[in-house]
């Protein structure tokens, strides 16, 4: 196995199994005795079966003196940490990584199935693996002190990718860890931005990122769509400088090499900068009136994620935009439509149909024959359930649990779905290795006789849920 590969295994093969807990109401004393003589530096506080917090030694340095009580007064609950950050036993070492490096700590809780305590991984037991991997990158951004150093890291994602892309790392990983990698390189730029030209910025605003970088499956061609939600109370002052940092923002970004929106969907630009309240009111426009343009643009919004600042601002619009669902669902009927406009590109018995001239002769746009369909059309299925949270992967699992899917059809859907963003994604990586733009293209000439059975399928199973798709929304009219 390669050796980045490494990164890629589930944690179910590297945590440890032997892990200390107790409960929030145990005497701090007795709990530190434990710790000290089993020579551990933390313990796993676990409530009705599960964990729910930690208590580290870092804890008892910080907090025990703070609080000026005697500690044969203190119980666990005085003293630990919560919420607790956990991660699942399929999870990969990289999401691990990931999550370690995003809300800076050294440890995750590793919980089974049901959510009950497995173990626990650390950011050592991880990097004993090699030196050179993943993880260092991340490092690298981390430390990177300039625009002109992030924009050699973004330069070393490319990189890195196109490497992967050939070792048969599952494509939901890939398309995870390009998101991550990216979100890590925006996170220190705004960073870097505020330190050294916005100290003076206000907290009080979330930039959020929408479209597949909201859904965390980009790939390598994938242009920004971001904005930024800022609270109602802020001075015009505070407003002023906001939007300053705006524009700085995205173009130092463009000047990193991220592209910039052709349709203009970006922080800078006044529309997609908005307070709260002109949120509220513009979502509801774009709701209220379903035009194609409005749904185009009200879809691609609704996978709003929020990158860096204040994530309840991001949660208020979307409780707005369920609520409104919930009464009248003309806009998801919209998109519903929307999304069977773009039929497979499949000819009678089966032969799939390719660009007749211009420059994508030959080829086949992966994104309109099959990719946005799934996307939007389990976007659509998630906001009237009120599952919309993560990837279209974590969203059709969210379905299936909520018996809107069921299971067999949402793995034939998924490994539809996983071969139409894999084909893209090796389509992109063979035009940076041939010095071209990627794009959503491929050609099929490129395809060997078993991928092109593969995209015949996946394209078939894109058509069955356009069906399916149509017969669900049908339904719920007549039943409202």
């Amino acid at each position: 196995m390669a050796d980045e590969n490494e990164f890629f295994r589930p944690i179910r093969e590297f945590y440890k199994r032997s892990v200390v807990s107790c409960a929030a109401d145990d005497d701090l004393v007795d709990i530190v005795a434990k710790m000290r003589e089993r020579s551990i530096s933390c313990v796993v506080v676990v409530s009705e079966g599960k964990p729910c917090a930690i208590l580290t030694d870092r804890d008892l340095r910080n907090k025990v003196v703070a609080t000026g009580r005697p500690p044969s007064s203190l119980r666990v609950a005085d003293v630990m940490s919560a919420p607790l950050q956990t991660i699942g036993e399929d999870d990969v070492l990289y999401e691990a990584l990931y999550r370690m490096s995003r809300h800076n700590i050294h440890r995750l809780v590793v919980v089974d199935e049901a959510g009950a305590l497995a173990g626990i991984i650390t950011d050592t037991d991880i990097l004993r693996l090699q030196a050179h991997s993943p993880h260092q990158l991340v490092l690298d951004i981390e430390k990177a002190g300039s625009i002109d150093a992030l924009r050699e890291l973004h330069g070393r994602i490319q990189k890195l990718i196109v490497h992967l892309a050939g070792t048969g790392i599952a494509i939901r990983e890939m398309v995870r860890l390009i998101a991550n990698l990216n979100d890590q390189v925006l996170i220190r730029l705004i960073d870097l931005l505020r330190a050294e030209r916005y100290p003076d910025l206000t907290s009080d605003f979330a930039f959020v990122v929408m479209g597949s970088e909201g859904r965390g499956e980009q790939t390598l061609s994938t242009d920004q769509d971001n904005a930024i939600i800022y609270a109602d109370n802020l001075s015009a002052a505070e407003v002023a400088r906001l939007e300053a940092f705006s524009q700085e923002l995205i173009d130092a970004l463009i000047s990193i090499g991220v592209p910039p929106c052709p349709g203009g969907i970006m922080a800078k630009n006044p529309q997609w900068r908005r307070n709260l309240s002109a949120w509220r009111q513009e979502l509801t426009r774009w709701l209220s009136a379903p035009t194609p343009e409005n749904v185009m643009t009200g879809s691609m919004f609704m996978d709003l994620r929020p990158l860096y600042g204040r994530a309840d601002l991001v949660e208020t619009l979307r409780d707005h935009a369920f609520h409104y669902m919930a009464q009248e669902q003309g806009f998801l009927v919209r998109m519903a439509q929307n999304m069977t406009r773009f039929s497979p590109p499949l000819g009678w018995f089966g032969r799939i149909k390719v660009e007749k001239s211009g420059p994508h002769r030959g080829e086949v746009d992966l994104k309109k024959a099959g990719i946005f369909a799934i996307t939007d059309g389990i976007k659509a299925l998630a906001i009237e359930a009120g599952r919309l949270k993560g990837s279209t992967h974590d969203r059709m699992e969210a379905l299936v649990e909520s018996g809107v899917m069921k299971a067999d059809q949402c793995a034939d859907l998924r490994a539809a779905f996983d071969f139409l963003v894999l084909m893209r994604l090796q389509g992109q990586v063979a035009a940076l290795r041939a010095n071209t733009t990627p794009s959503n293209y491929i050609a099929l000439e490129r395809l060997n006789a078993m991928q092109l059975g593969e995209l015949r399928l996946a394209l078939e199973g894109v058509a069955k849920f356009q069906s399916f798709i149509q017969h669900h929304f049908k339904l719920q009219l007549l039943r409202n």
